[in-house]
């Protein structure tokens, strides 16, 4: 298996299967555990969702290029590219210059690093409505991986089809659940595990203003 970045597989190397985010990225640190090629502490999932699970996101495979869909409210025009329920990428704390996020689904490197992604696919809050506002759970790796259940249910339509084929693997299941992935994907703080924050507070937390790296180290060691 061919290394893109000592952490993980290059992408085409990594096991991925379209539409199912969250089990792309519990094999990505699945992978890390049973390799030991950094230590899992470093490594936290995050799910980016709101309330109304419809989020913005840009340079994703699936959107149209850098041109964005324009909604007109008023007299102000809101830009908003590519509206998902949930999105989940892998986040690599720890290291020089910049931390890393892991993303199969974008079209930016991979991996990339977070003040790249931040500024090209997250971007601002601020010129989109407020029911498309982003938040974010940070989920440490241990804790997805002894947690996360999905039986895959939400992919299929109410006379059983799959809405998109599922990974040819066996579902992921944990010890106490064969389903919670509503639990991760909510961004209730009462619910579910890690630690919501929205979009500001994620970027002030990981990416900071001045040293991202002391700052994202210390955001990980209140987490972990």
């Amino acid at each position: 298996m061919m290394r893109g970045h000592g952490t993980l597989p290059s992408r085409e190397h990594c096991i991925y299967t379209s539409c199912y985010c969250e089990e792309n990225v519990w094999k990505l640190c699945d992978f890390v555990r049973t390799q030991g090629t950094a230590p899992l502490e470093q490594l936290f999932v995050v799910f980016i969702s709101n309330e109304n699970r419809m989020v913005p996101l840009w340079k994703q495979k699936s959107g149209r290029g850098d041109q964005p869909v324009i909604w007109v409210c008023d007299v102000t025009v809101f830009y908003i590219v590519e509206t998902q329920d949930y999105h989940v990428v892998l986040l690599q704390v720890g290291l020089q210059p910049d931390s890393l996020i892991y993303d199969l689904d974008s079209v930016l490197s991979f991996p990339c690093s977070l003040k790249l992604y931040a500024a090209q696919a997250l971007r601002s809050d601020l010129n989109i409505r407020p029911e498309y506002h982003r938040k974010l759970r940070v989920v440490p790796a241990d804790s997805f991986l002894l947690n996360f259940a999905s039986d895959r249910s939400h992919m299929k339509n109410s006379d059983g089809s799959w809405r998109m084929p599922p990974p040819l693997y066996l579902p992921i299941h944990s010890a106490g659940s064969r389903m919670n992935l509503d639990d991760f994907i909510s961004m209730d703080p009462a619910v579910g595990w890690g630690t919501v924050f929205n979009l500001d507070q994620f970027l002030q937390s990981f990416v900071g203003s001045s040293s991202s790296s002391s700052s994202s180290s210390s955001a990980a060691a209140s987490l972990s």
